[in-house]
Protein backbone atom coordinates (compact mmCIF):
# COMPACT_ATOMS: atom_id res chain seq x y z
CA UNK A 1 0.00 0.00 0.00
CA UNK A 2 2.68 2.38 1.06
CA UNK A 3 4.68 1.63 -2.37
CA UNK A 4 1.11 2.13 -3.85
CA UNK A 5 0.94 5.89 -2.60
CA UNK A 6 4.73 6.72 -2.95
CA UNK A 7 4.57 5.22 -7.00
CA UNK A 8 1.44 7.98 -7.72
CA UNK A 9 2.62 10.66 -6.12
CA UNK A 10 5.85 10.17 -8.19
CA UNK A 11 3.95 9.75 -10.91
CA UNK A 12 1.86 13.02 -10.53
CA UNK A 13 5.10 15.33 -9.36
CA UNK A 14 6.90 13.99 -12.63
CA UNK A 15 3.66 14.92 -15.01
CA UNK A 16 3.43 18.40 -13.43
CA UNK A 17 6.92 18.84 -13.81
CA UNK A 18 6.81 17.56 -17.67
CA UNK A 19 3.69 19.97 -17.89
CA UNK A 20 5.65 23.07 -17.13
CA UNK A 21 8.71 22.21 -19.11
CA UNK A 22 6.17 21.49 -22.12
CA UNK A 23 5.05 24.78 -21.07
CA UNK A 24 8.40 26.40 -21.51
CA UNK A 25 9.02 25.12 -24.96
CA UNK A 26 6.59 26.12 -26.63
CA UNK A 27 7.67 29.44 -26.81
CA UNK A 28 5.59 31.82 -29.18
CA UNK A 29 7.90 34.29 -29.19
CA UNK A 30 11.62 33.69 -30.18
CA UNK A 31 13.60 34.02 -27.13
CA UNK A 32 16.43 35.96 -27.61
CA UNK A 33 18.77 33.36 -25.74
CA UNK A 34 17.08 29.90 -26.61
CA UNK A 35 19.97 28.12 -25.46
CA UNK A 36 19.74 29.62 -21.25
CA UNK A 37 15.88 28.38 -21.65
CA UNK A 38 16.79 25.06 -22.66
CA UNK A 39 19.48 25.30 -20.02
CA UNK A 40 16.68 25.98 -17.57
CA UNK A 41 14.63 23.69 -18.52
CA UNK A 42 17.45 20.84 -18.38
CA UNK A 43 18.72 21.95 -14.91
CA UNK A 44 14.62 22.16 -13.39
CA UNK A 45 14.31 18.02 -15.20
CA UNK A 46 17.42 16.97 -13.69
CA UNK A 47 17.02 18.82 -10.48
CA UNK A 48 13.23 17.62 -10.16
CA UNK A 49 13.85 13.65 -11.52
CA UNK A 50 16.75 13.82 -8.13
CA UNK A 51 13.98 15.21 -5.86
CA UNK A 52 11.69 13.11 -6.44
CA UNK A 53 13.81 9.30 -7.36
CA UNK A 54 16.85 9.80 -5.18
CA UNK A 55 16.28 7.67 -1.81
CA UNK A 56 18.53 7.01 1.17
CA UNK A 57 18.34 3.46 2.68
CA UNK A 58 15.15 3.25 5.36
CA UNK A 59 13.43 6.72 5.19
CA UNK A 60 11.46 9.27 2.66
CA UNK A 61 14.25 12.23 3.42
CA UNK A 62 15.74 13.67 0.72
CA UNK A 63 20.02 13.41 0.54
CA UNK A 64 22.08 16.26 1.18
CA UNK A 65 23.02 16.09 -2.50
CA UNK A 66 19.51 16.38 -4.18
CA UNK A 67 18.65 18.80 -1.51
CA UNK A 68 21.50 20.96 -2.77
CA UNK A 69 20.60 20.94 -6.13
CA UNK A 70 17.29 21.52 -5.42
CA UNK A 71 17.96 24.58 -4.06
CA UNK A 72 20.37 25.63 -6.65
CA UNK A 73 17.52 24.87 -9.53
CA UNK A 74 15.43 27.26 -7.81
CA UNK A 75 18.11 30.08 -7.76
CA UNK A 76 18.95 29.48 -11.13
CA UNK A 77 16.24 28.27 -13.20
CA UNK A 78 14.28 31.96 -12.91
CA UNK A 79 17.29 33.57 -14.00
CA UNK A 80 17.75 31.49 -16.84
CA UNK A 81 14.26 31.73 -18.12
CA UNK A 82 14.12 35.39 -17.65
CA UNK A 83 17.62 36.13 -18.79
CA UNK A 84 16.86 34.18 -22.47
CA UNK A 85 13.74 36.87 -23.08
CA UNK A 86 13.55 40.48 -23.73
CA UNK A 87 12.16 42.21 -21.06
CA UNK A 88 8.75 42.60 -22.40
CA UNK A 89 8.22 38.97 -23.53
CA UNK A 90 9.19 37.93 -19.77
CA UNK A 91 5.07 38.53 -18.86
CA UNK A 92 4.22 35.56 -21.50
CA UNK A 93 2.41 32.38 -20.61
CA UNK A 94 4.94 30.36 -21.48
CA UNK A 95 7.76 32.62 -19.86
CA UNK A 96 6.09 32.00 -16.62
CA UNK A 97 6.82 28.58 -16.35
CA UNK A 98 9.55 28.34 -13.94
CA UNK A 99 6.68 30.27 -11.33
CA UNK A 100 4.55 26.90 -10.96
CA UNK A 101 7.94 24.93 -11.51
CA UNK A 102 9.95 25.84 -8.88
CA UNK A 103 6.81 25.97 -6.58
CA UNK A 104 6.59 22.49 -7.20
CA UNK A 105 10.12 21.81 -6.47
CA UNK A 106 9.77 23.69 -3.09
CA UNK A 107 7.04 21.59 -2.29
CA UNK A 108 8.95 18.29 -3.13
CA UNK A 109 11.37 19.10 -1.04
CA UNK A 110 8.63 19.31 1.91
CA UNK A 111 7.51 16.29 1.00
CA UNK A 112 10.92 14.55 1.39
CA UNK A 113 11.27 15.71 4.69
CA UNK A 114 13.58 19.07 4.05
CA UNK A 115 11.80 21.78 5.10
CA UNK A 116 13.75 24.17 5.38
CA UNK A 117 15.02 23.97 1.36
CA UNK A 118 11.69 24.38 0.67
CA UNK A 119 10.91 27.20 2.16
CA UNK A 120 14.24 28.63 0.63
CA UNK A 121 13.46 27.61 -2.08
CA UNK A 122 9.93 29.31 -2.00
CA UNK A 123 11.52 32.86 -0.72
CA UNK A 124 14.50 32.80 -3.62
CA UNK A 125 11.31 32.29 -5.98
CA UNK A 126 9.76 35.52 -4.82
CA UNK A 127 12.60 37.86 -5.22
CA UNK A 128 13.14 36.50 -8.44
CA UNK A 129 9.62 36.40 -9.60
CA UNK A 130 9.18 39.72 -7.81
CA UNK A 131 13.14 41.07 -9.53
CA UNK A 132 11.89 40.54 -13.29
CA UNK A 133 8.39 40.93 -12.79
CA UNK A 134 7.88 42.94 -10.41
CA UNK A 135 5.82 42.49 -6.92
CA UNK A 136 2.41 42.68 -8.31
CA UNK A 137 3.12 41.01 -11.78
CA UNK A 138 4.77 37.81 -9.95
CA UNK A 139 1.89 37.55 -7.36
CA UNK A 140 -0.62 38.09 -10.90
CA UNK A 141 0.96 35.54 -12.94
CA UNK A 142 1.16 32.58 -10.96
CA UNK A 143 3.45 33.18 -7.37
CA UNK A 144 0.43 32.96 -5.49
CA UNK A 145 -0.42 29.76 -6.49
CA UNK A 146 3.16 28.41 -5.76
CA UNK A 147 2.71 29.72 -2.40
CA UNK A 148 -0.62 28.45 -1.30
CA UNK A 149 0.83 24.88 -2.73
CA UNK A 150 4.30 24.86 -0.27
CA UNK A 151 2.04 26.21 2.55
CA UNK A 152 -0.73 23.25 2.19
CA UNK A 153 2.04 20.88 1.40
CA UNK A 154 3.87 21.66 4.84
CA UNK A 155 0.44 21.88 6.59
CA UNK A 156 -0.38 18.10 5.27
CA UNK A 157 3.24 16.86 6.35
CA UNK A 158 2.36 17.98 9.42
CA UNK A 159 -0.74 16.39 9.99
CA UNK A 160 0.36 13.55 8.46
CA UNK A 161 3.60 13.15 11.02
CA UNK A 162 0.97 13.82 13.99
CA UNK A 163 -1.62 11.02 12.49
CA UNK A 164 1.77 8.78 12.75
CA UNK A 165 2.93 9.33 15.90
CA UNK A 166 -0.90 9.00 16.81
CA UNK A 167 -1.23 5.50 15.27
CA UNK A 168 1.91 4.37 16.53
CA UNK A 169 0.68 5.67 20.33
CA UNK A 170 -2.79 3.72 19.23
CA UNK A 171 -0.06 0.66 18.60
CA UNK A 172 1.61 0.53 21.45
CA UNK A 173 -1.77 0.47 24.01
CA UNK A 174 -2.77 -1.87 21.75
CA UNK A 175 -0.33 -4.15 22.23
CA UNK A 176 0.00 -3.26 26.31
CA UNK A 177 -3.83 -4.17 26.21
CA UNK A 178 -2.95 -7.42 24.41
CA UNK A 179 -0.77 -8.94 26.48
CA UNK A 180 -2.76 -7.59 30.00
CA UNK A 181 -5.16 -9.57 28.21
CA UNK A 182 -2.83 -12.41 27.53
CA UNK A 183 -1.21 -12.36 31.13
CA UNK A 184 -4.77 -12.09 32.92
CA UNK A 185 -5.95 -15.14 30.67
CA UNK A 186 -2.73 -17.14 32.12
CA UNK A 187 -3.44 -16.15 35.44
CA UNK A 188 -6.70 -17.44 35.17
CA UNK A 189 -6.38 -20.71 33.72
CA UNK A 190 -3.54 -21.07 36.87
CA UNK A 191 -6.34 -20.56 39.27
CA UNK A 192 -8.36 -22.96 37.84
CA UNK A 193 -5.69 -25.29 37.72
CA UNK A 194 -4.82 -24.46 41.46
CA UNK A 195 -8.71 -24.89 42.11
CA UNK A 196 -8.60 -28.34 40.16
CA UNK A 197 -5.88 -29.35 42.33
CA UNK A 198 -6.99 -28.04 45.88
CA UNK A 199 -9.96 -30.58 45.14
CA UNK A 200 -8.15 -33.15 44.43
CA UNK A 201 -5.88 -32.87 47.45
CA UNK A 202 -8.82 -31.27 50.10
CA UNK A 203 -12.18 -33.48 48.33
CA UNK A 204 -11.07 -37.43 49.29
CA UNK A 205 -9.98 -35.90 53.18
CA UNK A 206 -13.32 -33.87 53.41
CA UNK A 207 -15.25 -37.06 52.41
CA UNK A 208 -13.67 -38.95 54.86
CA UNK A 209 -14.10 -36.52 57.52
CA UNK A 210 -17.95 -36.28 56.73
CA UNK A 211 -18.40 -39.82 56.43
CA UNK A 212 -17.30 -40.46 59.94
CA UNK A 213 -18.23 -37.41 61.50
CA UNK A 214 -15.09 -35.78 62.32
CA UNK A 215 -13.39 -39.34 64.12
CA UNK A 216 -10.66 -40.07 62.84
CA UNK A 217 -7.64 -42.62 62.71
CA UNK A 218 -4.00 -41.39 63.49
CA UNK A 219 -3.27 -42.09 59.27
CA UNK A 220 -6.52 -39.99 58.70
CA UNK A 221 -5.17 -37.34 61.27
CA UNK A 222 -2.05 -37.46 59.38
CA UNK A 223 -3.51 -37.61 55.50
CA UNK A 224 -5.60 -34.51 56.89
CA UNK A 225 -2.68 -32.59 58.24
CA UNK A 226 -0.35 -33.11 54.87
CA UNK A 227 -3.56 -31.84 52.61
CA UNK A 228 -3.99 -28.83 55.08
CA UNK A 229 0.17 -27.80 54.02
CA UNK A 230 -0.54 -28.96 50.99
CA UNK A 231 -2.89 -26.13 50.09
CA UNK A 232 -1.17 -23.43 51.78
CA UNK A 233 1.50 -24.24 49.83
CA UNK A 234 -0.16 -23.93 46.84
CA UNK A 235 -1.78 -20.66 47.96
CA UNK A 236 1.65 -19.24 49.17
CA UNK A 237 3.92 -20.71 46.91
CA UNK A 238 2.96 -22.10 44.00
CA UNK A 239 5.80 -20.80 41.44
CA UNK A 240 8.55 -22.79 43.45
CA UNK A 241 6.30 -25.99 43.18
CA UNK A 242 7.19 -28.88 40.45
CA UNK A 243 6.07 -32.60 41.41
CA UNK A 244 9.82 -33.08 42.58
CA UNK A 245 9.51 -30.18 45.33
CA UNK A 246 5.51 -31.59 46.39
CA UNK A 247 6.81 -34.82 46.89
CA UNK A 248 9.94 -33.85 48.88
CA UNK A 249 7.98 -31.75 51.32
CA UNK A 250 5.34 -34.20 51.68
CA UNK A 251 8.14 -36.90 52.61
CA UNK A 252 9.27 -34.30 55.15
CA UNK A 253 6.17 -33.53 56.82
CA UNK A 254 6.09 -37.73 57.16
CA UNK A 255 8.90 -37.40 58.99
CA UNK A 256 7.59 -35.21 61.46
CA UNK A 257 9.08 -31.68 59.81
CA UNK A 258 7.31 -27.93 59.82
CA UNK A 259 7.35 -26.58 56.44
CA UNK A 260 6.50 -23.67 55.65
CA UNK A 261 7.26 -22.29 52.13
CA UNK A 262 6.74 -18.24 51.23
CA UNK A 263 6.77 -16.75 47.53
CA UNK A 264 7.14 -12.89 47.53
CA UNK A 265 7.49 -12.64 43.85
CA UNK A 266 11.15 -13.35 43.40
CA UNK A 267 10.55 -15.74 40.30
CA UNK A 268 8.26 -14.23 38.51
CA UNK A 269 10.73 -12.93 35.67
CA UNK A 270 13.21 -16.19 35.49
CA UNK A 271 13.90 -18.06 32.04
CA UNK A 272 11.49 -21.22 32.45
CA UNK A 273 14.47 -23.10 32.07
CA UNK A 274 16.39 -21.62 34.83
CA UNK A 275 13.28 -21.91 36.91
CA UNK A 276 12.77 -25.59 36.03
CA UNK A 277 16.61 -26.01 37.40
CA UNK A 278 15.93 -24.09 40.78
CA UNK A 279 13.32 -26.31 41.91
CA UNK A 280 14.79 -29.17 41.13
CA UNK A 281 18.05 -28.18 43.29
CA UNK A 282 15.29 -27.35 46.05
CA UNK A 283 13.36 -30.57 45.79
CA UNK A 284 16.96 -32.38 46.77
CA UNK A 285 18.09 -29.69 49.31
CA UNK A 286 14.63 -30.93 50.86
CA UNK A 287 15.27 -34.60 50.40
CA UNK A 288 18.03 -33.95 52.72
CA UNK A 289 16.82 -31.81 55.04
CA UNK A 290 16.41 -33.29 58.80
CA UNK A 291 16.00 -30.13 60.73
CA UNK A 292 12.59 -29.61 62.83
CA UNK A 293 11.58 -26.81 61.22
CA UNK A 294 12.13 -25.98 57.45
CA UNK A 295 11.52 -22.33 55.65
CA UNK A 296 11.59 -21.59 52.08
CA UNK A 297 11.19 -18.16 50.60
CA UNK A 298 11.69 -16.68 47.43
CA UNK A 299 12.17 -13.35 48.13
CA UNK A 300 13.05 -10.10 45.96
CA UNK A 301 16.55 -10.31 45.88
CA UNK A 302 18.93 -9.46 42.70
CA UNK A 303 21.49 -12.27 43.63
CA UNK A 304 19.25 -15.00 45.38
CA UNK A 305 16.15 -16.69 44.13
CA UNK A 306 15.22 -19.28 47.10
CA UNK A 307 16.52 -19.24 50.17
CA UNK A 308 15.91 -22.39 52.66
CA UNK A 309 16.40 -22.06 56.28
CA UNK A 310 16.10 -25.17 58.68
CA UNK A 311 16.21 -24.66 62.51
CA UNK A 312 16.03 -27.35 65.00
CA UNK A 313 12.89 -27.51 67.66
CA UNK A 314 13.25 -24.42 70.18
CA UNK A 315 15.79 -22.64 68.47
CA UNK A 316 13.78 -20.12 67.44
CA UNK A 317 16.05 -17.33 69.24
CA UNK A 318 18.86 -18.74 68.98
CA UNK A 319 21.60 -18.45 66.07
CA UNK A 320 23.12 -21.77 66.69
CA UNK A 321 19.88 -23.64 66.71
CA UNK A 322 19.97 -23.21 62.44
CA UNK A 323 20.93 -27.01 61.29
CA UNK A 324 20.53 -25.47 57.51
CA UNK A 325 20.97 -22.56 54.91
CA UNK A 326 21.31 -23.07 51.74
CA UNK A 327 21.03 -20.37 48.91
CA UNK A 328 20.05 -20.92 45.27
CA UNK A 329 21.21 -18.29 42.96
CA UNK A 330 18.77 -16.30 40.50
CA UNK A 331 21.70 -16.99 38.01
CA UNK A 332 23.34 -20.31 37.23
CA UNK A 333 26.73 -20.52 38.39
CA UNK A 334 29.00 -19.84 35.57
CA UNK A 335 31.41 -22.11 36.98
CA UNK A 336 29.72 -25.36 37.87
CA UNK A 337 29.61 -28.33 35.15
CA UNK A 338 26.34 -29.35 33.91
CA UNK A 339 24.54 -32.02 35.51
Amino acid sequence: MRRTVRSMMTALVLGFALYFCARAIWWIEQPTAPLLMVGGIVLYLAATLTAVLAAAAGTVRMPWGAAALALMASAAVPALASLGLEPDMRTAPFATWYIGATGLLAVVCIVRQRPIVGWTSLAVLIVSASAYLGVGGAFRLGLVGSITWVVVAQLLVLFWERAVRDTERLTDVQRSVSAWQATQLVRQRERRVRAQRALAIAGPVLSRTVAARGVLSEQEKLDARLAEGTLRDELRGAVLLNDAVRQAIADARRRGTLVTVFDEGGLDDLDPRRLGEIRDELAGVLASARANRVIIRAGRDDRIAVTVVGRAAGGAHDDDAVELWHEIRRDADPGSEPG
